[in-house]
């Protein structure tokens, strides 16, 4: 993988300000052209380095006031394919991460309300064959939240 240079690390810093910005506005910004633009943003998404551009959802402002951080334990490790799979088909899941300690999966999930909440663990994820226990802790709110600085 090539490294970034000042010219990808500009575009992506354009882009971080405005996902919607258009191509011949990055290009006038950088004073270079839009040609160059499209092909380091065509670059940057072949190398994986963009995975997209898309909007960033305020999920307060859409009802979902509650969120929570939980710890999943499996019964055998080597269940989680199968129990990450199960988890993508619950929409409130946002987040799932691979960790080390006492748990083996990390999610973030979303709520509309406590009742909600209480469902999702209970109904959905606790069903979920392979599961031993789960240990949440509720969030207050996102102090900040950004990509890496480059």
């Amino acid at each position: 993988m090539e490294k970034l240079d000042e010219f990808d690390i500009q575009i992506i810093k354009e882009l971080e300000k405005d996902g919607r910005i258009a191509y011949s506005t990055i290009a006038t910004n950088l004073k270079i052209s839009n040609t160059m633009v499209h092909q380091r943003i065509n670059k940057l998404t072949e190398q994986g380095i963009l995975a997209g551009i898309r909007p960033i959802i305020n999920e307060k402002k859409v009802g979902y006031d509650w969120g929570a951080f939980t710890g999943i334990t499996l019964n055998k490790d080597h269940d989680s394919d199968r129990v990450i799979e199960a988890l993508k088909k619950i929409p409130e899941i946002t987040e799932c991460y691979y960790i080390t300690g006492s748990y083996t999966l990390y999610i973030k999930m979303i709520a509309k309300n406590h009742e909600h909440m209480r469902k999702i663990l209970y109904e959905q994820i606790d069903s979920i064959p392979g599961i031993a226990k789960t240990d949440s802790i509720i969030e207050l709110g996102c102090a900040f939240k950004r990509n890496i600085s480059l």
